[in-house]
């Protein structure tokens, strides 16, 4: 079957087309691609436009030309302000929807009837709507958790927060698959998005197996006007160096989370493993505390139950040494006796397979060992979070939101 790429117009066959449409993003022919698109797009006065977000369907068609792209998205130009450069243009007409395995009811939904079903006395905080992203051996295992973890929270801001909808990747309506969404990081950094990020990375990661963060998280999602946070929280030396204006430099945090890397110590005594360990359970309950409070901040009444709360807060990208999930809530089980009160955070890995997440929630057998994460397991000297704020910036707090930092929480004081 043949098929003419969206770029350039010429007839490939459609098996190669995806290989064909990404070749033109290469950095030295960008140029002289966006340069013939406009002219195609501007001259060809025959061609059809796109009607609406649903010609993207995660294939290159013949009628998705540059010209009706541009006209299909007044959401984003109105947020922005100002006509779509090429770049972008042809980006949003080339860029390739995710495969997700669709779960019946939704993975929230399923999580929320096994916890409402479990026994004890026990009080759980939920996120909305999240669809679940797995890192596949074909194309991302070892390397691609950062980005299955952007897709998860795209998947939740495109479905709950109309006004992040309008704006995420130019109004396509949907996640964008890890290629597509390393272009839109790109892009980002040429707007000047954390340009010490940007730098770190030679400005080029498309087509790269290159780890990410939370900082990259951070820029893609305030490129489009989100505002995008980071919340660090560190127990090491380091976290006494603050920027001017308080805040924790997180321009000094490089995917992989550089800082996060384990050097090579001389063996401690007992004596200050046990001092390490009375610090750990200290930090743990820092971090508990503050994701708590943060899904209990924003309540939605109408959804909730006795046993669990639905949060209208967005998931957390959740990241430390070697890898990154998403919390989606957080189960606290009341403490018997004087005894403390257990917290258990509620992740998604995308190092788990989506059906096997399906199976065990369905039955409701096994799930706990894929979804839940005890206060005790948290025993790394740092953590950062990432999550998404309501509404859309300004053109003043866009410029701001351009320098990436975060909100230093130290976990403990050093003795």
């Amino acid at each position: 079957m043949i098929s003419s790429c969206p770029i350039c117009n010429i007839q490939v066959l459609t098996a190669e087309l995806e290989r064909h449409a990404n070749s033109h993003f290469d950095d030295d022919q960008l140029q002289s691609d966006m340069e013939l698109a406009h002219l195609m797009a501007v001259a060809d006065s025959s061609a059809g436009v796109m009607n609406g977000p649903e010609h993207h369907v995660g294939s290159f068609t013949s009628d998705s030309n540059i010209q009706g792209a541009s006209s299909s998205h007044s959401g984003y130009l109105h947020h922005y302000g100002e006509v779509m450069d090429e770049q972008i243009s042809c980006l949003i007409g080339a860029q390739i929807r995710s495969k997700v395995q669709e779960i019946e009811g939704g993975i929230i939904s399923l999580l929320r009837s096994c916890l409402e079903s479990e026994g004890g006395s026990s009080t759980s905080m939920i996120s909305g709507y999240i669809d679940h992203h797995q890192s596949l051996s074909s194309e991302d295992k070892g390397w691609g958790c950062g980005w299955r973890n952007i897709q998860m929270l795209s998947s939740h801001l495109l479905k709950q927060r109309p006004e992040a909808r309008e704006v995420l990747f130019g109004g396509s309506g949907f996640v964008p698959d890890i290629p597509s969404l390393q272009r839109w990081l790109e892009i980002a950094w040429d707007k000047n998005f954390d340009t010490i990020g940007s730098n770190h990375f030679h400005n080029k990661v498309y087509g790269a197996k290159k780890w990410i963060g939370t900082t990259e998280c951070a820029t893609l999602f305030r490129s489009f006007g989100l505002r995008a946070r980071i919340v660090d929280f560190d127990s090491t030396e380091s976290s006494g160096l603050q920027s001017k204006n308080g805040k924790h430099a997180v321009g000094q945090v490089r995917g992989p989370m550089d800082k996060f890397l384990i050097k090579n110590n001389p063996a401690k005594s007992s004596s200050e493993l046990c001092q390490e360990d009375a610090e750990n359970m200290r930090g743990q309950q820092v971090l508990v505390d503050w994701i708590w409070n943060y899904f209990a901040s924003e309540r939605s009444d109408r959804l909730s139950t006795q046993r669990v709360t639905v949060s209208n807060k967005t998931p957390l990208y959740f990241q430390h040494q070697g890898h990154s999930r998403t919390i989606v809530g957080i189960q606290k089980k009341m403490g018997h006796r004087g005894s403390q009160d257990q917290y258990s955070l509620l992740i998604l890995d995308p190092g788990h397979r989506t059906a096997d997440l399906e199976r065990t929630l369905r039955s409701k057998k096994g799930w706990q060992n894929l979804v839940k994460r005890g206060a005790h397991t948290l025993r790394k000297p740092q953590y950062q979070l990432c999550y998404v704020d309501s509404g859309i910036a300004n053109s003043e707090e866009l410029e701001r939101l351009k320098t990436i930092d975060s909100i230093l929480i130290r976990r403990f004081q050093a003795s």
